[in-house]
């Protein structure tokens, strides 16, 4: 008994972790982009994939973290992985760039779908009918805003959609490598490291680089402290997203994923770029309704599940 309590108590923390790091990191990202104009969401990814590298590799030199010498066999094992997460990484800080935060948390709900699809291919395994009317509710909700939404970017929607599919893509998978024993700051390391590079050469080859090299803002100590934020905060995200895989479920990630938007939904409507319609918070509302209500049922799923388990 004290053994499961020990276990529940570690999937709770790292819910919460992985829901507040996912909460500051949009508010940091976000803050860049409309408060300080920075021009580059692609170097503010590659602050995140560099800084993941240096400080895995730091804490792996001085005893802090241990696992097995990085081999080429181990880089072949983790693919597809990186693909997701670079694409991930970049389809979701371009669309935070070009969305106002509410329009993001509502159609970022559609990686609960792409999950539920992903179950069915990958794990044949479907949801009960009140939770895909749950999925049909959020669907709906996010149409209407969508409709209502005055400040509608073409770039930025085709982002967020996108960065839902290899959300789903990579939170499955990354379930899959870390049950194949890989350890998670090993596989946090081989994604970084394998997609620096290509990384370097987009943002070098799209002109991004050159943009944020004449940004005027680096010599404004507060923006180099929320870059920095950034990129640590990059790292802290990647962490606390394994680590709930790890102990819980790819479903856990997504439902936390989908309260935490909760509260940035309606925090938007304060802060930054958001414009009010009445239609558009209308539909914005039966997203998050629906949110709650499939919240509400897989949370209700897992407690049947671990009271029988604990019976057993």
């Amino acid at each position: 008994m004290n053994n499961r309590i020990t276990e529940v108590t570690k999937q709770v923390f790292a819910s919460v972790f992985y829901g507040v790091a996912s909460i500051l990191i949009i508010t940091v990202n976000k803050d860049l982009f409309a408060t300080y104009k920075f021009p580059s969401f692609q170097v503010v990814g590659l602050g995140q994939i560099f800084t993941t590298i240096l400080v895995i590799t730091l804490a792996r030199l001085i005893n802090v973290i241990h696992f097995e010498k990085p081999s080429l066999e181990q880089t072949k094992n983790v693919f597809p992985l990186p693909v997701f997460y670079l694409l991930n990484l970049m389809f979701g800080l371009g669309s935070t760039q070009r969305l106002n935060l509410p329009m993001f948390t509502v159609l970022r709900r559609f990686t609960l779908i792409f999950v539920s699809l992903g179950q069915v291919i990958i794990l044949n395994k479907k949801e009960r009918f009140p939770v895909q009317a749950t999925l049909l509710v959020m669907l709906v909700g996010a149409i209407v805003a969508a409709l209502n939404d005055l400040t509608y970017d073409t770039y930025g929607y085709l982002f967020v959609l996108m960065n839902d599919i290899f959300t789903a893509a990579n939170t499955l998978y990354v379930k899959k490598r870390l049950n194949a024993e890989m350890d998670k700051y090993e596989l946090m390391l081989y994604n970084s490291f394998i997609v620096s590079l290509p990384a370097l050469f987009l943002a070098y080859y799209t002109g991004e680089l050159q943009s944020a090299y004449e940004f005027t803002g680096w010599q404004n100590p507060w923006f180099i402290l929320s870059f920095t934020l950034s990129c640590v905060m990059g790292f802290i995200l990647n962490y606390s997203t394994m680590l709930c895989t790890q102990l819980t479920s790819a479903l856990t990630v997504t439902v936390v994923g989908a309260i935490k938007n909760i509260v940035v939904t309606y925090g938007g409507m304060l802060i930054h770029d958001y414009i009010f319609t009445v239609y558009n918070c209308i539909g914005i509302n039966i997203s998050v309704a629906g949110s709650l209500l499939y919240s509400y049922l897989k949370y209700s799923e897992q407690a049947v599940t671990t009271k029988s388990a604990v019976s057993a």
